[in-house]
């Protein structure tokens, strides 16, 4: 009887230590499946992010994208997209024509195309570049390339115009140095003369390859080099440089410069800002006539005036005056030695310095040019 109850102990300890086992077993086996239930979760919840960050990836691109699928149907669209074609529909009513028609030819034979566009008002030239993707859908890409185009164009217009103003000088330099070779001998009295011209042209040349260098240099922002400025004090300092040309044209050239703030920018670009601008007026005043130069400080800027009694500008030319190379008068321009590139360098100079520049004219009443440019408040951090 002894025997049989200790037999049946230990297979009860026996029994409990398996069950025991198998429950640590199943246990396990519970944990690492919500272990992997929870990991599922995790991934899937992380694939979500991931489609919605493509998807708003995809939606801000600047480039415009719409996918069409086998049956013609926008299967993705995005803003940019929308914007130039504004709301996609079906294959067959896409506008315009000649997109529609790349678009179905690539999808024939599953060849990439180009086509440039005119769209909207005002016009905005886009290309667009069809390409097949996956086997039976094409993707149309859109890029706005109208600012690319209106820059290749000035650059265009830049080169032929430089070309030619420049071509001038030195053809006239060409000229008298091959007269004052032929007449040397012959003709001795003629020599200053040929010599003036040479001269004069040889300045001119000068002039023009200076202005070009500056404008080039701002351009691209101009001296990084910035400090308290006062303009006033650059005023009077270029009306002082400016008084022997005004007295040789005959003019009555006056300064009123009242104490003000200082402004945040450049010395030198500044100055040749104001440079250009009373230069300008003295080219284009006639004898007996008056520049006047003012600068004031007024409601948290400092204003620069230069005004004439020249010859004015003609009311269809004033929103072309600070083009590069345009002139109102260009006989004029060239008689005095001017390069055409002053008002340009002037605008560049006051953009530069986050002011704004404007101009009120009229045709044989002079000029008044007003540069407004923000003053430096005290306390406002320097470079």
């Amino acid at each position: 009887m002894e025997a049989l109850v200790a037999i049946l102990g230990t297979l009860l300890i026996a029994a409990g230590w398996l069950w025991l086992r198998d429950r640590r077993r199943l246990e396990g086996r519970l944990t690492e499946t919500e272990r992997a239930v929870l990991e599922l979760r995790g991934r899937l919840r992380e694939s979500e992010a991931w489609r919605d960050a493509a998807e708003l990836a995809f939606s801000a691109m600047p480039i415009g994208l719409v996918l069409f699928d086998a049956a013609g149907r926008p299967a993705l669209t995005n803003r940019a997209a929308e914007a130039l074609l504004g709301r996609v529909g079906a294959l067959d009513a896409l506008v315009p024509l000649a997109l529609r028609e790349a678009v179905l030819a690539t999808a024939a034979d599953r060849r990439p195309r180009n086509v440039e566009l005119e769209l909207g008002a005002p016009t905005r030239t886009v290309r667009t570049d069809v390409v097949p993707a996956g086997t039976d859908q094409v993707l149309i890409a859109l890029r706005d390339m109208t600012e690319t185009r209106r820059l290749e164009a000035v650059r265009r217009d830049f080169v032929a115009n430089a070309s030619h103003e420049l071509k001038t000088p030195v053809a006239s330099i060409l000229a008298a140095a091959e007269t004052l070779r032929t007449v040397a001998a012959e003709d001795p009295a003629a020599l200053p003369r040929f010599a003036e011209q040479l001269e004069r042209e040889a300045v001119r040349l000068s002039r023009i390859v200076s202005d070009l260098l500056d404008l080039s240099r701002l351009e691209t922002g101009g001296d990084t080099e910035r400090g308290p400025v006062r303009l006033e004090q650059v005023a009077r300092e270029e009306v002082d440089r400016a008084r022997a040309a005004a007295e040789e044209a005959g003019l009555a050239l006056s300064l009123e410069a009242e104490p003000g703030p200082a402004v945040l920018g450049s010395a030198r670009d500044l100055a040749l800002m104001v440079r250009n601008l009373v230069d300008n007026a003295i080219r284009y005043t006639r004898p007996g006539g008056r520049v006047e130069v003012r600068v004031r400080p007024e409601d948290g800027e400092v204003v620069l005036t230069v005004a004439d009694t020249g010859i004015g500008i003609p009311g269809r030319d004033l929103d072309r005056i600070f083009e590069r190379f345009y002139r109102v008068d260009r006989a004029r321009s060239r008689e005095t030695g001017g390069t055409g590139l002053g008002l340009s360098i002037v605008r560049h100079v006051v953009e530069n310095h986050g002011g704004a520049v404007r101009v009120q004219s009229e045709l044989g009443r002079g000029s008044t040019f007003e540069v407004r440019l923000p003053a430096l408040a005290e306390g406002d951090p320097t470079p």
